[in-house]
């Protein structure tokens, strides 16, 4: 009995100490996360006056926004975004690791050069690309394009391009530091696995596919809701490159949520709010799902 006792006190012991150790992180991670998701949930039900809480109106701010052509056309934009991110922004930083991997000499230069777009300030690259897709005689992509003979056009007042052109610049300025993770993981694997598919007669595209795809694969599939989680949260490039134009063409959920809070001179803080939530709920709805995959998986193997 009193080792019984003895045992209980010891694991009780044990549980407190880890939740003391969890507590400060715990309480920053509540202050800065669901504390102000709360607020968004109730200022969304209310009609403001910036951001003083005016009258409980329920859900009519989301019957309000769903109403709302522009907010059919952000959210349609930014699945776009998605769409664009996972061929484009997904695909590069694992090409730029597996290059850089089956590299022999100079890895160091070019995980440094890879990493580079990284450190640049966000403006300041953004900033830099405006001037590249230019539709003035200055647009150094025209300029290139003229030596072939081809007119001047503007890039960026394209429908059909400006969202592919948006996730390639955001692609560019983060693809380094993704790639980065995914060297990480390739350092994990056993060199001999390469030597023994050399030595067998494996060329690179096979040493790739049946042993460096593999490896990485829980890696990628981890990176694959943070790409997600990340384009959807898009808001300054569009911003900065188009302001959302043209007609809406590259208007951003987060952008849309700005434009209601401080865009428009009217400072609808409960219908930013509201699409603050609704970006919440959509990104809690993929993550669930990939949890539940995720685990099937494992139980799986």
């Amino acid at each position: 009995m009193e080792r019984l006792t003895t045992n209980k006190f010891e694991k009780w012991k044990y549980q407190a100490s880890s939740w003391l150790i969890m507590l400060p992180g715990l309480v920053l991670f509540s202050f800065f996360l669901w504390w102000p998701l709360l607020q968004s949930i109730r200022m969304s039900m209310y009609r403001t006056r910036n951001i003083e809480l005016v009258e409980f109106v329920g859900f009519d701010n989301y019957i309000t926004i769903f109403q709302r052509t522009e907010f059919l056309q952000a959210l349609s934009n930014t699945l776009l975004y998605t769409l664009w991110s996972l061929i484009i922004g997904f695909l590069v930083p694992i090409f730029i690791a597996l290059l850089i991997g089956e590299t022999v000499r100079a890895k160091g230069l070019f995980r440094t050069a890879a990493y580079v777009p990284n450190v640049l300030p966000g403006l300041a690259a953004i900033i830099v690309w405006t001037a590249f897709f230019s539709a003035g005689e200055t647009g150094v992509l025209n300029i290139m394009l003229g030596w072939f003979g081809i007119d001047r056009m503007s890039y960026l007042s394209e429908e059909n391009l400006v969202i592919p052109i948006i996730v390639t610049i955001s692609t560019w300025k983060g693809a380094g530091a993704t790639a980065l993770i995914y060297m990480a993981g390739l350092a994990g694997i056993n060199p001999e696995l390469y030597e023994a598919a050399t030595i067998d007669g494996a060329g690179v595209l096979k040493r790739i596919r049946y042993i460096t795809i593999p490896a990485i694969f829980n890696l990628g599939s981890t990176m694959l809701i943070l790409q997600i989680i990340a384009i959807f949260q898009i808001m300054y490039e569009p911003m900065i490159l188009t302001r959302g134009g043209p007609d809406n063409a590259s208007l951003s959920l987060m952008l849309l949520m700005w434009r209601y809070a401080f865009g428009g001179g009217t400072m609808e803080f409960g219908r930013a709010s509201a699409v603050a939530v609704i970006i919440a709920f959509i990104l809690l709805i993929f993550t669930t799902i990939y949890t539940i995959v995720n685990k099937r998986k494992v139980n799986w193997e």
